[in-house]
Parts: C-alpha cells; sequence; structure tokens
C-alpha cells in the first residue's frame, strides 16, 4: 500500500524566498518529526535517521535522501530509499498576484508492516509540521 498526500500553502512573499527554504535539505529534513537526526552529504544529499514508533523498528531507520530535480527557484523533487520505506517529495513553487503557492506532495511506500499504517495516520500532520517551519522561518528572516 502506498500513502499519498498533496497540500497547497499560499504565502504573501515572493517565491524566491519559499525557495530558499525549501531548496536546503537541512530545512526540508528539520521540518520532519520523524527525523531524529540527519547529515548532509553533499548540497543535493543527506541521511535522515528516521525514528519511527512501531514495534518492528527499536532503533532509527536511515534514509538515504538525494534531490533528483532542481529547477531554481521553482521545483525541487528529492526521493529517499531505506530497507524500512521508500519516500517522493516534490515541491512547486507557482507565483500569484498577491505572492506565490507551495504545492506539496508525498508518497511512502513501506517495507516493514505498521510503516506505512503510521504514516496514513501521520503525514498529514507532518505536512502542518513542514509549513509551521517554513513560516517560521519567514518570520525569522523578515
Amino acid at each position: 500500500m502506498t500513502v499519498r498526500v498533496s497540500r497547497t500553502f499560499e504565502f504573501d512573499v515572493p517565491g524566491e524566498r519559499i525557495w530558499e527554504f525549501i531548496a536546503d535539505a537541512e530545512k526540508r529534513a528539520g521540518a520532519i518529526s520523524v527525523v531524529d537526526s540527519y547529515e548532509l552529504r553533499g548540497e543535493n544529499r543527506a541521511i535522515w535517521h528516521v525514528k519511527l514508533p512501531i514495534p518492528l523498528i527499536n532503533s532509527t531507520v536511515q534514509v538515504k535522501t538525494e534531490d533528483v530535480n532542481r529547477e531554481p527557484p521553482t521545483r525541487v523533487k528529492f526521493s529517499g530509499r531505506s530497507k524500512a520505506l521508500n519516500v517522493t517529495g516534490e515541491h512547486t513553487i507557482t507565483e500569484t498576484d498577491t505572492g506565490c503557492t507551495l504545492t506539496n506532495e508525498f508518497v511512502v511506500d513501506g517495507k516493514l508492516p505498521g510503516v506505512e499504517r503510521f504514516f496514513k495516520r501521520n503525514l498529514d500532520k507532518e505536512m502542518d509540521n513542514l509549513e509551521d517551519a517554513l513560516r517560521a522561518d519567514l518570520e525569522d528572516t523578515a
């Protein structure tokens, strides 16, 4: 079973401000609550140490992530692979008359029992976390 979630956020700032956050692998990883820690491995690669509260996983899982498509300043797509799950995320910025929108799509394929169930219950909350982190970042840089 694959878990998918899509959400669009509206901002009253230019798309370049949103790009500064969304193109930063460190900021993206920091916005996800189950990413316990991460290691940057170059400009477009990172290893996320993901802690999932499910019975079969007693420690963190390493998810090797990489930006697979970057179209500055409007789009970034990343993928992550591990023995517990695969994840893809895509962020697309579209200019509007009053600022911009950010469309986010995430797909999680679990490889262990309980992973997909966890994300089915929690992926929408992770989108809230992403939006909150992005808005906080905008306030900090205002």
